[in-house]
C-alpha cells in the first residue's frame, strides 16, 4: 500500500509487519506481544520468528540479526506474507538483512542510535543508508529511539544498560499505535511475567506508554491504520504456537486414553519448548523427565509406556538418530510410543533455528531390520494440537511407536486458534484381546491386529518382553525362521492396516485439472495460498496435502492416477517425491529447497506456472 496518503485512520484488509534487530534487542518479545494484541482484537494471523542459533549472537552483525514477521488480516490467512508493508529496524545490520523484503512505498522505522559509523561498517555498508539515496523508495521515519526511551525512564533510578533494554517496549508502543491497538494485552503480560520485579514492570510499562504517546502526538507519523476483525466462527480464540498446541494436544490425548502422560526428553532446538510447556501441567497428571541424553529420554518414555502410561519423547533431527534403537525396541515389543520430531536444517547440528523437512526418509526407514511404523505430519501451529492427539490414538490403538513430524516454522510460528470445548475432547477404545482363563501376549485384535496393553503386575497376565523375537501368540523367545517371517509379516500388516482407520485423501480442485500439487507438513499455508491464487486466475491446478505418510490413505494411489502431471513441493531435496514414487508407480516432478526458510507464495506460483507451461509444450522438465 502507499503510505503517503493524507493523515487519517485507514482501514486495511491485511498487513505484514516485521520487527528486526540484534538478538539481544527483545525482538521475539516485541513480535509475540504485537501478535497477541491483534489476535485478541480479532484478526486472523500467521507469524514467522527468525533468530540466530547462538545464545548471544555477534552484536551489530548481519548474522546476529533476529526478526519477527507476521501477517494479520480481516480474513483467513495461511502465510506470514512474502513482503512486509512495515519494517522496524533497530540497527544497520537489521536494515541490511531485511530491507529487500520491504514493499516499495512501505513504512521504514529505524533507530538512529543503531547507525553509528562503527555499526554501519560492521553491517557491511560503505556509507550511511539513512543519508544517501538508497532508501528513497520507502517512507522513512528515523529517530534516536534509544535516547527517547532513556528520556522516558528518567527518574526511575535504572542503570543505563537496564533502561536501554526497554527500547523494545517503546517500539512496541509505536507499532500498537500505528495499527490502532490498545496497550492492555502487553501491559498485562509484563505485569504477569515480572510479578516479583516491580521496578522492571514500571520501567517496561512506562516505555510502552511513552512510545505509544510519542507516536500519537508526533506529526512525523501522521496517520494510523486498522485491520478489521476477521469474520470467524464464534468461539474462544487464542494465539498459539505449534509447540504450545502440540503440548496441549498431548495432555488432551492423555485424558482421551485415560492414561497419565509421561514425557522423556532432552533439550534440543526447536523442540525444547514442548518440554518447557508440559512441565507447567503437573496438576493434570503430566510427568516430565529431562534425561541426560536423547537415548535415555526415549528409553524412559518407552519404560513409561510399558508400565501403562502414555509415553512420549520429543526431539529434532540429531536426536531422532540417537533414539532409533529405542524406537526399534518399541516396534519389536509392540508398545505405544509417540516420537515427536520437530525438524530443523541438517545434517548434524546444521541450522538449529531454521526450518526444513529433511527427516522424512529417516523417520520412515531409519531402523535396523524391517521395522514399519506410522509416520504422520502436522501442517500448521493449530494443527499440531489435532495431530498430537492423532499420534496418541494410533500409538495406543495399534500398539506401535508413531513418529509425528513437525518443523521449526510451525513449531515457533503462531496463528489464531479456536480453543476446543470439553465436549470436543475425543475418546477411543483400547484393545483387549485376551481369551478368558488364559493370556497370550501376542494374540491380536481381529480389526486392529494389535496385541493387548498389559500393565506389569496384572494378575494372570505375566509375560516376557524384550528385543528378542517372540513366538506368535505365546510371546516366548523364538529363533525359528518361519516364526520370524510370520511375525515380520504381522507387524507390517498391522501398520498397513491402519489405512482403514484414517481419513481418505482430500482434494482441492478437480480430477479434471491438468496439474496436481502435493504438499506435506508446514508447507500447507504457502502452497494453499499459491494454488488458490492461480485457480482464481484460471489455471488448471489442483492441490492435495498429505498428513498421513505411512501408511498412505487408502485412496491416495487412485487419486494420483487421475492426473497427468504431479508436482511435489517440499523443504528438502525431494524425499517425499522419492517415497511417493516408490509407493505409486507414476512419474512425479519435484520443487524443493533447503535454504532454511519457508516457501514464499511468489516462488511457488512461479514454479507451478513453469510446470504447467512445460506440460503443455512437452518440454522436458528440470527439477529444482
Amino acid at each position: 500500500m502507499n503510505y503517503s496518503s493524507p493523515s487519517s485512520k485507514q482501514s486495511l484488509d491485511s498487513e505484514v509487519i516485521r520487527f528486526a534487530g540484534d538478538s539481544g534487542d527483545g525482538i521475539q518479545f516485541t513480535g509475540n506481544r504485537f501478535s497477541s494484541s491483534v489476535s485478541l482484537f480479532g484478526n486472523s494471523l500467521v507469524t514467522l520468528p527468525d533468530y540466530p542459533a547462538e545464545i548471544r549472537a555477534p552484536a551489530g552483525t548481519v548474522s546476529g540479526v533476529s526478526s519477527f514477521q507476521l501477517q494479520f488480516a480481516d480474513h483467513d490467512v495461511y502465510t506470514p506474507g512474502d513482503q512486509c508493508g512495515v519494517l522496524i529496524a533497530m540497527n544497520a545490520a537489521a536494515l541490511k538483512k531485511n530491507i529487500a523484503d520491504l514493499k516499495v512505498g512501505g513504512l521504514l522505522i529505524v533507530d538512529k542510535a543503531g547507525f553509528r559509523d562503527s555499526l554501519i561498517k560492521l553491517a557491511g555498508y560503505d556509507a550511511n543508508p539513512l543519508i544517501d539515496e538508497s532508501l528513497k523508495a520507502y517512507r522513512i521515519i528515523a529517530e534516536d529511539f534509544t535516547q527517547l526511551t532513556l528520556h522516558s525512564l528518567e527518574g526511575l533510578g535504572l542503570p543505563g544498560k537496564v533502561a536501554r533494554r526497554c527500547k523494545n517496549c517503546f517500539m512496541l508502543g509505536i507499532a500498537l499505535w500505528i495499527f490502532s491497538q490498545t496497550l492492555e494485552e502487553a501491559e498485562n503480560w509484563i505485569k504477569d511475567q515480572f510479578s516479583e520485579l516491580p521496578q522492571i514492570i514500571n520501567a517496561n510499562i512506562s516505555a510502552l506508554r511513552s512510545g505509544y504517546n510519542y507516536a500519537d502526538t508526533t506529526e512525523i507519523f501522521g496517520e494510523s491504520w486498522q485491520v478489521g476483525k476477521a469474520n470467524i466462527e464464534p468461539g474462544r480464540y487464542r494465539s498459539v504456537s505449534g509447540n504450545e498446541a502440540l503440548s496441549l494436544g498431548l495432555i488432551t490425548a492423555s485424558f482421551a486414553a485415560d492414561k497419565p502422560l509421561f514425557l522423556g526428553s532432552y533439550p534440543i532446538t526447536p523442540a525444547s519448548d514442548i518440554l518447557h510447556q508440559l512441565a507447567k501441567y503437573q496438576q493434570f497428571g503430566v510427568t516430565t523427565f529431562q534425561a541426560e541424553d536423547e537415548i535415555a529420554a526415549a528409553g524412559a518414555a518407552l519404560g513409561a509406556s510399558y508400565t501403562g502410561a502414555l509415553g512420549v519423547t520429543t526431539t529434532s533431527g540429531p536426536g531422532l538418530c540417537l533414539k532409533s534403537e529405542m524406537i526399534n525396541l518399541a516396534v519389536m515389543t509392540e508398545l505405544p510410543l509417540v516420537v515427536v520430531d520437530v525438524q530443523r536444517g541438517g545434517p548434524s547440528t546444521g541450522l538449529p533455528t531454521k526450518t526444513e523437512q529433511s527427516d522424512l526418509l529417516f523417520a520412515l526407514y531409519g531402523r535396523n531390520g524391517d521395522s514399519p511404523l506410522p509416520v504422520i505430519a502436522a501442517s500448521s501451529p493449530g494443527d499440531c494440537y489435532v495431530m498430537a492427539i492423532e499420534a496418541c490414538r494410533l500409538a495406543t490403538t495399534f500398539m506401535t511407536p508413531v513418529v509425528l513430524l513437525t518443523d521449526g516454522y510451525i513449531a515457533n510460528g503462531t496463528e489464531s486458534w479456536k480453543v476446543p470445548s470439553e465436549k470436543e475432547i475425543p475418546c477411543w477404545d483400547k484393545p483387549e484381546v485376551s481369551v478368558a482363563g488364559s493370556y497370550y501376549p501376542y494374540l491380536r485384535d481381529h480389526d486392529t491386529l494389535a496385541r493387548e496393553w498389559v500393565v506389569p503386575g496384572t494378575e494372570g497376565k505375566q509375560h516376557r518382553i524384550g528385543g528378542l523375537e517372540k513366538k506368535s501368540i505365546t510371546g516366548e523367545v523364538c529363533y525359528e525362521p518361519n516364526n520370524h517371517q510370520k511375525m515380520s509379516n504381522e507387524r507390517a500388516l498391522k501398520i498397513s492396516n491402519i489405512s482403514r482407520f484414517i481419513p481418505n485423501q482430500a482434494l482441492l480442485g478437480s480430477e479434471l485439472d491438468e496439474l496436481l500439487v502435493i504438499s506435506w507438513g508446514g508447507t500447507l499455508g504457502s502452497v494453499k495460498t499459491a494454488v488458490n491464487e492461480l485457480r482464481e486466475h484460471g489455471y488448471s491446478v489442483a492441490h492435495t496435502h498429505l498428513q498421513y505418510i505411512n501408511p498412505l490413505p487408502s485412496n491416495f494411489s487412485e487419486l494420483l492416477n487421475n492426473f497427468n502431471h504431479i508436482l511435489v513441493v517440499e523443504l528438502n531435496n525431494g524425499q517425499l517425491k522419492q517415497y511417493v514414487q516408490s509407493q505409486v508407480p507414476i512419474t512425479i516432478e519435484g520443487f524443493a529447497k533447503t535454504d532454511g526458510t519457508p516457501f514464499k507464495v511468489e516462488e511457488l506460483t512461479t514454479a507451478i506456472k513453469k510446470t504447467l507451461k512445460e506440460s503443455e509444450t512437452g518440454v522436458e522438465r528440470v527439477e529444482s
